[in-house]
Protein backbone atom coordinates (compact mmCIF):
# COMPACT_ATOMS: atom_id res chain seq x y z
CA UNK A 1 0.00 0.00 0.00
CA UNK A 2 1.99 3.01 -1.28
CA UNK A 3 1.65 6.41 0.21
CA UNK A 4 -0.32 8.81 -1.97
CA UNK A 5 1.58 12.03 -2.37
CA UNK A 6 -0.29 15.31 -2.36
CA UNK A 7 0.91 18.86 -2.20
CA UNK A 8 1.69 19.72 1.40
CA UNK A 9 1.13 23.11 2.93
CA UNK A 10 4.33 24.18 4.71
CA UNK A 11 3.96 25.47 8.25
CA UNK A 12 6.37 28.11 9.48
CA UNK A 13 6.67 27.46 13.18
CA UNK A 14 7.47 30.16 15.72
CA UNK A 15 9.16 29.40 19.03
CA UNK A 16 6.16 30.62 20.98
CA UNK A 17 4.02 27.96 19.36
CA UNK A 18 6.69 25.33 19.85
CA UNK A 19 6.88 25.93 23.57
CA UNK A 20 3.79 23.74 23.80
CA UNK A 21 4.19 21.74 20.64
CA UNK A 22 6.90 19.13 20.67
CA UNK A 23 7.31 15.38 20.92
CA UNK A 24 9.73 12.56 20.20
CA UNK A 25 11.46 12.05 16.87
CA UNK A 26 10.52 8.85 15.12
CA UNK A 27 14.00 7.32 14.92
CA UNK A 28 15.08 4.74 17.46
CA UNK A 29 18.46 4.02 18.94
CA UNK A 30 21.55 6.16 19.03
CA UNK A 31 23.99 7.24 21.68
CA UNK A 32 24.97 3.85 23.04
CA UNK A 33 21.54 2.72 24.25
CA UNK A 34 21.46 -1.11 24.62
CA UNK A 35 18.58 -3.08 23.19
CA UNK A 36 15.64 -3.79 25.52
CA UNK A 37 14.78 -7.42 26.19
CA UNK A 38 11.66 -7.45 28.42
CA UNK A 39 8.69 -7.51 26.05
CA UNK A 40 5.56 -5.92 27.52
CA UNK A 41 3.42 -6.32 24.39
CA UNK A 42 3.72 -10.10 24.23
CA UNK A 43 1.91 -10.33 20.88
CA UNK A 44 4.74 -8.28 19.34
CA UNK A 45 7.98 -9.46 17.77
CA UNK A 46 10.92 -7.05 17.97
CA UNK A 47 13.75 -6.96 15.45
CA UNK A 48 17.31 -5.59 15.52
CA UNK A 49 17.48 -1.98 14.43
CA UNK A 50 14.43 -0.77 16.29
CA UNK A 51 11.38 -2.20 14.54
CA UNK A 52 8.49 -4.27 15.84
CA UNK A 53 5.94 -6.52 14.16
CA UNK A 54 2.40 -6.26 15.54
CA UNK A 55 -0.86 -8.06 14.75
CA UNK A 56 -2.75 -6.12 12.09
CA UNK A 57 -6.51 -5.73 12.43
CA UNK A 58 -9.10 -4.79 9.85
CA UNK A 59 -11.94 -2.36 10.52
CA UNK A 60 -14.22 -0.12 8.51
CA UNK A 61 -14.95 3.59 8.47
CA UNK A 62 -17.72 5.04 6.29
CA UNK A 63 -17.66 1.88 4.18
CA UNK A 64 -13.90 1.86 3.54
CA UNK A 65 -11.41 -0.61 4.93
CA UNK A 66 -9.04 0.66 7.60
CA UNK A 67 -6.20 -1.16 9.30
CA UNK A 68 -5.24 -0.67 12.92
CA UNK A 69 -3.31 -2.19 15.81
CA UNK A 70 -4.15 -2.60 19.50
CA UNK A 71 -1.41 -1.84 22.01
CA UNK A 72 -3.15 -1.12 25.33
CA UNK A 73 -6.51 -2.01 26.91
CA UNK A 74 -8.22 -0.71 30.04
CA UNK A 75 -9.46 -4.21 30.96
CA UNK A 76 -6.70 -6.46 32.27
CA UNK A 77 -8.37 -9.71 31.19
CA UNK A 78 -8.80 -8.47 27.62
CA UNK A 79 -5.24 -7.15 27.61
CA UNK A 80 -3.94 -10.58 28.63
CA UNK A 81 -6.02 -12.31 25.96
CA UNK A 82 -4.71 -9.99 23.26
CA UNK A 83 -1.10 -9.94 24.49
CA UNK A 84 -1.02 -6.17 24.91
CA UNK A 85 -0.39 -3.70 27.73
CA UNK A 86 -2.87 -3.32 30.56
CA UNK A 87 -3.50 0.40 30.98
CA UNK A 88 -6.31 0.65 33.52
CA UNK A 89 -6.08 4.44 33.51
CA UNK A 90 -7.48 4.56 29.96
CA UNK A 91 -10.88 3.86 31.52
CA UNK A 92 -10.74 7.43 32.89
CA UNK A 93 -11.03 8.70 29.31
CA UNK A 94 -14.37 6.93 28.81
CA UNK A 95 -17.07 9.36 27.76
CA UNK A 96 -14.58 12.18 27.13
CA UNK A 97 -13.80 13.86 23.83
CA UNK A 98 -10.57 11.89 23.75
CA UNK A 99 -12.30 8.65 22.75
CA UNK A 100 -13.97 7.56 19.55
CA UNK A 101 -17.04 5.46 20.36
CA UNK A 102 -17.19 2.55 17.94
CA UNK A 103 -19.71 -0.11 17.02
CA UNK A 104 -19.00 -3.74 16.20
CA UNK A 105 -20.77 -5.44 13.31
CA UNK A 106 -20.09 -9.14 12.69
CA UNK A 107 -16.93 -8.83 14.76
CA UNK A 108 -15.59 -5.90 12.74
CA UNK A 109 -14.99 -2.54 14.42
CA UNK A 110 -16.76 0.37 12.73
CA UNK A 111 -14.90 3.65 13.28
CA UNK A 112 -16.88 6.92 12.96
CA UNK A 113 -13.70 8.72 11.82
CA UNK A 114 -10.45 7.74 10.13
CA UNK A 115 -7.13 9.33 9.07
CA UNK A 116 -5.87 11.10 5.96
CA UNK A 117 -2.44 9.58 5.38
CA UNK A 118 -1.84 11.43 2.10
CA UNK A 119 -0.13 14.68 3.26
CA UNK A 120 3.62 14.87 2.82
CA UNK A 121 5.43 15.37 6.10
CA UNK A 122 7.72 18.39 6.18
CA UNK A 123 10.31 19.00 8.87
CA UNK A 124 13.28 21.34 8.71
CA UNK A 125 15.67 21.88 11.59
CA UNK A 126 16.17 25.37 12.92
CA UNK A 127 19.60 26.99 13.44
CA UNK A 128 20.08 25.13 16.72
CA UNK A 129 17.98 22.15 15.71
CA UNK A 130 15.10 22.96 17.99
CA UNK A 131 12.79 24.68 17.36
CA UNK A 132 12.38 23.48 13.76
CA UNK A 133 12.07 26.06 11.01
CA UNK A 134 9.16 24.23 9.37
CA UNK A 135 6.89 21.42 10.50
CA UNK A 136 3.95 19.77 8.75
CA UNK A 137 2.45 16.44 9.87
CA UNK A 138 2.30 13.58 7.41
CA UNK A 139 -1.06 12.25 8.61
CA UNK A 140 -4.12 14.10 9.90
CA UNK A 141 -7.05 12.58 11.74
CA UNK A 142 -10.54 13.44 10.54
CA UNK A 143 -12.73 15.41 12.95
CA UNK A 144 -13.60 13.01 15.76
CA UNK A 145 -10.68 10.66 15.12
CA UNK A 146 -8.85 9.28 18.12
CA UNK A 147 -6.61 6.27 18.59
CA UNK A 148 -8.58 5.65 21.79
CA UNK A 149 -11.74 3.72 21.03
CA UNK A 150 -14.55 2.93 23.44
CA UNK A 151 -16.25 -0.40 22.77
CA UNK A 152 -19.99 -0.87 23.32
CA UNK A 153 -19.24 -2.58 26.66
CA UNK A 154 -17.26 0.44 27.88
CA UNK A 155 -13.77 -1.02 27.46
CA UNK A 156 -11.26 1.53 26.18
CA UNK A 157 -8.55 0.38 23.77
CA UNK A 158 -5.56 2.16 22.31
CA UNK A 159 -6.23 1.24 18.68
CA UNK A 160 -4.38 3.63 16.37
CA UNK A 161 -5.21 3.40 12.70
CA UNK A 162 -2.15 2.91 10.49
CA UNK A 163 -3.48 2.47 6.92
CA UNK A 164 -6.50 2.97 4.64
CA UNK A 165 -7.22 3.90 1.03
CA UNK A 166 -5.40 7.24 1.43
CA UNK A 167 -2.10 5.56 2.29
CA UNK A 168 -0.29 4.36 5.38
CA UNK A 169 1.51 5.77 8.39
CA UNK A 170 5.03 6.97 7.58
CA UNK A 171 6.56 4.72 10.24
CA UNK A 172 5.13 1.55 8.72
CA UNK A 173 8.07 -0.47 7.39
CA UNK A 174 5.94 -3.19 5.82
CA UNK A 175 2.31 -4.24 5.96
CA UNK A 176 0.77 -7.60 5.06
CA UNK A 177 -3.03 -7.65 5.32
CA UNK A 178 -3.17 -11.27 4.17
CA UNK A 179 -0.81 -12.40 6.94
CA UNK A 180 -2.34 -9.94 9.41
CA UNK A 181 0.93 -8.26 10.37
CA UNK A 182 2.54 -4.83 10.25
CA UNK A 183 6.14 -3.89 11.00
CA UNK A 184 6.60 -0.47 12.54
CA UNK A 185 9.53 1.75 13.57
CA UNK A 186 10.18 2.21 17.29
CA UNK A 187 11.69 5.02 19.36
CA UNK A 188 14.28 4.69 22.14
CA UNK A 189 13.83 6.29 25.56
CA UNK A 190 14.26 5.70 29.28
CA UNK A 191 12.17 4.83 32.32
CA UNK A 192 13.36 4.32 35.87
CA UNK A 193 16.99 4.46 34.78
CA UNK A 194 16.57 1.74 32.14
CA UNK A 195 16.48 1.92 28.33
CA UNK A 196 13.20 1.11 26.60
CA UNK A 197 11.57 1.11 23.18
CA UNK A 198 8.13 2.50 22.45
CA UNK A 199 5.96 2.91 19.35
CA UNK A 200 4.69 6.41 18.66
CA UNK A 201 1.39 6.72 16.77
CA UNK A 202 -0.33 10.07 17.42
CA UNK A 203 0.04 13.51 18.94
CA UNK A 204 -2.52 16.14 19.88
CA UNK A 205 -0.35 18.95 18.46
CA UNK A 206 0.49 19.34 14.75
CA UNK A 207 4.13 20.33 15.30
CA UNK A 208 4.65 17.45 17.71
CA UNK A 209 3.04 15.14 15.14
CA UNK A 210 5.46 16.41 12.49
CA UNK A 211 8.48 15.89 14.72
CA UNK A 212 7.25 12.46 15.78
CA UNK A 213 6.20 11.62 12.19
CA UNK A 214 2.80 10.45 13.44
CA UNK A 215 -0.89 11.25 13.07
CA UNK A 216 -2.18 14.60 14.24
CA UNK A 217 -5.08 13.73 16.58
CA UNK A 218 -6.17 16.90 18.44
CA UNK A 219 -8.98 15.13 20.28
CA UNK A 220 -6.40 13.50 22.55
CA UNK A 221 -6.04 16.82 24.37
CA UNK A 222 -9.45 16.15 25.92
CA UNK A 223 -8.06 13.23 27.91
CA UNK A 224 -8.19 13.88 31.66
CA UNK A 225 -6.24 15.53 33.16
CA UNK A 226 -3.31 17.80 32.32
CA UNK A 227 -0.67 17.80 35.03
CA UNK A 228 -2.15 14.72 36.72
CA UNK A 229 -0.71 11.26 36.21
CA UNK A 230 -2.40 9.67 39.21
CA UNK A 231 -4.72 6.67 38.87
CA UNK A 232 -7.60 9.14 38.51
CA UNK A 233 -6.14 10.44 35.24
CA UNK A 234 -5.75 8.97 31.75
CA UNK A 235 -2.30 10.55 31.36
CA UNK A 236 1.26 9.77 32.45
CA UNK A 237 4.25 12.12 32.62
CA UNK A 238 7.11 12.33 30.11
CA UNK A 239 10.12 14.69 30.08
CA UNK A 240 11.50 15.90 26.73
CA UNK A 241 14.62 18.07 26.75
CA UNK A 242 14.81 20.99 24.33
CA UNK A 243 18.54 21.79 24.68
CA UNK A 244 20.48 18.70 25.68
CA UNK A 245 23.91 17.76 24.39
CA UNK A 246 24.24 16.84 20.70
CA UNK A 247 26.41 14.60 18.55
CA UNK A 248 25.49 11.15 17.28
CA UNK A 249 28.46 9.52 19.03
CA UNK A 250 28.14 11.54 22.23
CA UNK A 251 27.02 9.27 25.07
CA UNK A 252 25.51 12.32 26.82
CA UNK A 253 23.41 13.46 23.87
CA UNK A 254 19.70 13.89 24.54
CA UNK A 255 16.89 16.17 23.51
CA UNK A 256 14.79 17.51 20.70
CA UNK A 257 17.68 19.61 19.40
CA UNK A 258 19.76 16.43 19.13
CA UNK A 259 16.85 14.63 17.47
CA UNK A 260 16.61 17.28 14.77
CA UNK A 261 20.36 17.71 14.27
CA UNK A 262 21.54 14.13 14.74
CA UNK A 263 18.55 12.32 13.25
CA UNK A 264 18.20 10.06 16.30
CA UNK A 265 15.72 9.56 19.11
CA UNK A 266 15.55 12.42 21.65
CA UNK A 267 15.74 9.76 24.39
CA UNK A 268 12.73 11.06 26.28
CA UNK A 269 12.26 10.10 29.92
CA UNK A 270 8.98 8.32 30.75
CA UNK A 271 7.73 8.14 34.32
CA UNK A 272 5.99 4.74 34.39
CA UNK A 273 6.09 1.36 32.63
CA UNK A 274 3.29 -1.14 31.93
CA UNK A 275 3.93 -3.14 35.11
CA UNK A 276 2.92 -0.10 37.17
CA UNK A 277 -0.66 0.98 37.84
CA UNK A 278 0.06 4.58 36.89
CA UNK A 279 1.18 3.66 33.36
CA UNK A 280 -0.69 5.06 30.38
CA UNK A 281 0.34 5.34 26.71
CA UNK A 282 -0.98 8.93 26.74
CA UNK A 283 2.10 10.90 27.70
CA UNK A 284 1.59 14.37 29.18
CA UNK A 285 4.74 15.95 27.74
CA UNK A 286 6.85 18.15 30.04
CA UNK A 287 9.36 20.15 28.00
CA UNK A 288 12.62 20.62 29.93
CA UNK A 289 15.30 23.27 29.35
CA UNK A 290 18.74 23.22 30.96
CA UNK A 291 19.63 26.57 32.52
CA UNK A 292 22.71 28.48 31.39
CA UNK A 293 24.26 27.83 34.80
CA UNK A 294 23.71 24.07 34.50
CA UNK A 295 25.30 24.05 31.06
CA UNK A 296 28.27 26.14 32.19
CA UNK A 297 28.85 23.77 35.11
CA UNK A 298 28.69 20.71 32.87
CA UNK A 299 25.59 19.40 34.62
CA UNK A 300 23.54 19.00 31.44
CA UNK A 301 24.07 15.25 31.35
CA UNK A 302 21.81 12.53 29.93
CA UNK A 303 18.90 11.78 32.25
CA UNK A 304 17.16 8.41 32.52
CA UNK A 305 14.73 8.74 35.44
CA UNK A 306 11.78 11.13 35.66
CA UNK A 307 12.19 11.57 39.40
CA UNK A 308 15.73 12.80 38.86
CA UNK A 309 14.49 15.23 36.21
CA UNK A 310 11.95 16.61 38.67
CA UNK A 311 14.68 16.95 41.32
CA UNK A 312 16.85 18.92 38.87
CA UNK A 313 13.91 21.22 38.21
CA UNK A 314 13.27 21.63 41.94
CA UNK A 315 16.94 22.61 42.41
CA UNK A 316 16.77 25.24 39.67
CA UNK A 317 18.94 23.48 37.10
CA UNK A 318 16.00 22.81 34.76
CA UNK A 319 13.04 24.93 33.71
CA UNK A 320 10.37 24.81 31.09
CA UNK A 321 11.09 26.53 27.73
CA UNK A 322 12.09 30.17 28.09
CA UNK A 323 12.55 29.90 31.84
CA UNK A 324 8.92 28.96 32.57
CA UNK A 325 8.29 26.58 35.47
CA UNK A 326 8.92 22.92 34.60
CA UNK A 327 5.57 21.21 34.09
CA UNK A 328 3.08 19.95 31.51
CA UNK A 329 3.37 21.72 28.19
CA UNK A 330 -0.22 21.20 27.04
CA UNK A 331 -0.14 18.31 24.59
CA UNK A 332 -0.11 14.52 24.44
CA UNK A 333 1.88 11.94 22.53
CA UNK A 334 0.43 8.43 22.18
CA UNK A 335 3.45 6.18 22.68
CA UNK A 336 2.79 2.70 24.09
CA UNK A 337 5.88 1.07 25.59
CA UNK A 338 6.85 -2.13 23.79
CA UNK A 339 9.88 -3.36 25.75
CA UNK A 340 12.51 -2.46 28.33
CA UNK A 341 15.82 -3.79 29.67
CA UNK A 342 15.37 -5.98 32.74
Amino acid sequence: MNKILKRAVPAIVAFAALASATGALADSGGGGVPGPNNLFITSAVEHPGGTVTLPLRRGVSHGQTVYYVITDVSDGNVAAQLGVNKAAKLANASGSGAVEKVSIVNGVVNFPATVDFSPVRQLTAGPTGFPPATAQPGAIGQPGYSPLIELPNGTVENAPQIANASGQADKVVSIDPAAGTVTYRETAGFQGGKPLLYASFDSSNPVAAAIEDVTYAPSLNSAPTIGDDSTASARASLAAFVNGQTGANNLQRQGLNSALLDGLSPLNVLRWNPTQGRYSPLWDVHLAQWTAAAIAAGQNLRQTDFGNVQNLADSGLLTGPGGAPFGPSGFIVNCPIVSMVH
